[in-house]
């Protein structure tokens, strides 16, 4: 009596993946390692630096050294910048009073 085709084809195809198998852990250097004991994880202590707190002096104890008061803004007062032109897209400069405002707008389509 022979073996049926489905056992002999199913033996074959478990040959074919254990020989793969053994060429994959040749190839990959795969050993099985046991598995380890769980731990769990404990960050390490926090370093602080002991010091005296006599010695270091307190923003109380400081006297106020400068001003913390809002500066105020700061403005065009002059009378030389009399527009703003656009060149190329989004480059904004700024015409002054001896410029022609011409001279910007066909340089932009140039």
């Amino acid at each position: 009596m022979s073996t049926p085709a489905y056992k002999k084809a199913a033996r074959q195809e478990q040959h074919r993946k254990e020989k793969l198998q053994r060429q994959y852990e040749a190839t990959f250097k795969v050993t099985k390692t046991a598995k380890q004991e769980f731990k769990p994880y404990v960050p390490p202590k926090i370093y602080t630096r002991e010091s005296n707190a006599d010695a270091i002096p307190t923003s109380n104890t400081i006297p106020a050294s400068g001003s913390t008061a809002r500066t105020e803004p700061k403005q065009y007062t002059g009378d030389y910048i009399i527009g703003i032109a656009t060149m190329h897209k989004s480059n904004l400069v700024p015409v002054g009073r001896g410029s022609d405002p011409k001279d910007f707008a066909t340089m932009r389509r140039n």
